[in-house]
């Protein structure tokens, strides 16, 4: 038996750190979407009981080192399933270290396909309290669509869905490492937090252009991306309601209301930037 499933990637539209917690993790106000960018994700039984991975970016572990093989071990561990012999193959198309949860949207993908193939039949929360150990963004990306994340991630809100738009992304040739992003947030002096509260209500009244005016990522204020200000001018050039960079960074996505728009920025940018892609909510 074979089972398939899109790993989708997400944006950050608003990401605040409310505080560091005691254990050394911080407590985070996120409201996050799902794109339809993704990687593919592919589960097969093998005989054995050994777990087979391959994923089409060398560059990226071949082993246990990969949050999707540490998805596999986890759901077979918090599953008591014995029965390993699984191949495991992940095709990348989302960028590695780019703030668009390349790596949680494939642990995700592992954890469903598995659930599928060896019929357990979990629910949202049992896969999302398996995901949340191998990371921050794995619950949401698990249940996808728009949400308000909290805590470390795990308290997630469904919310109304984004109106219809396209969001393009531009990834520049620097990745960020998200320890590194959240120890120069630690160092900071002074942060300037956005208006949770005011994109909350904004999301509930599903108005774009309103959504758009709160979105802002704390990151942007402790995370040097030389490439932003540039990919922003473009952005705005060409009507994006919104421009601001996601998780950790280094990517830019921009909203607009104008699917004709946001492929004349692509064509600007492609210029620039060597990966961009354009995106819908999904």
């Amino acid at each position: 038996m074979k089972v398939e499933v899109n790993a989708y990637a997400k944006i950050n539209l608003l990401l605040d750190i409310v505080r560091k917690l005691d254990n050394g993790y911080h407590s985070l106000y996120m409201i996050m979407q799902a794109v339809d960018l993704c990687d593919k994700i592919r589960v097969q039984q093998i005989p054995g009981e050994k777990i087979e991975f391959v994923c089409s970016d060398i560059s990226l572990p071949q082993d246990e080192g990969n949050i999707a093989y540490k998805a596999a071990l986890a759901f077979f561990e918090d599953n008591n399933i014995s029965d390993r012999g699984v191949k495991i193959e992940v095709k990348k198309n989302i960028p590695h270290a780019a703030g668009l949860a390349g790596g949680s949207a494939d642990a995700a993908g592992v954890l469903i396909a598995l659930d599928k193939l060896y019929n357990t039949k979990l629910t949202p929360s049992q896969l999302c309290a398996t995901g949340i150990k191998l990371g921050a963004d794995v619950p949401f990306c698990i249940t996808g669509g728009t949400a308000l994340a909290q805590d470390i991630g795990g308290v997630l809100s469904p919310l109304p869905r984004l109106p219809k738009c396209s969001i393009v992304l531009a990834k520049p040739v620097r990745g960020v490492n998200t320890a590194q992003a959240y120890a120069a947030y630690d160092a900071a002096e002074r942060i300037r937090h956005p208006d949770n509260c005011a994109m909350l209500h904004s999301m509930l009244t599903g108005d774009l252009k309103q959504i758009s005016g709160y979105c802002e990522n704390v990151f942007e204020q402790v995370i040097d991306v030389p490439e932003r200000v540039g990919i922003k001018t473009v952005m705005r050039r060409h009507g994006a309601l919104a421009s601001c960079m996601s998780g950790s960074g280094p990517t830019v996505f921009g909203i607009f209301e104008k699917r004709a728009d946001a492929k004349a920025c692509c064509n600007e940018l492609s210029k620039l930037i060597p990966e961009i892609f354009l995106c819908s909510p999904v």
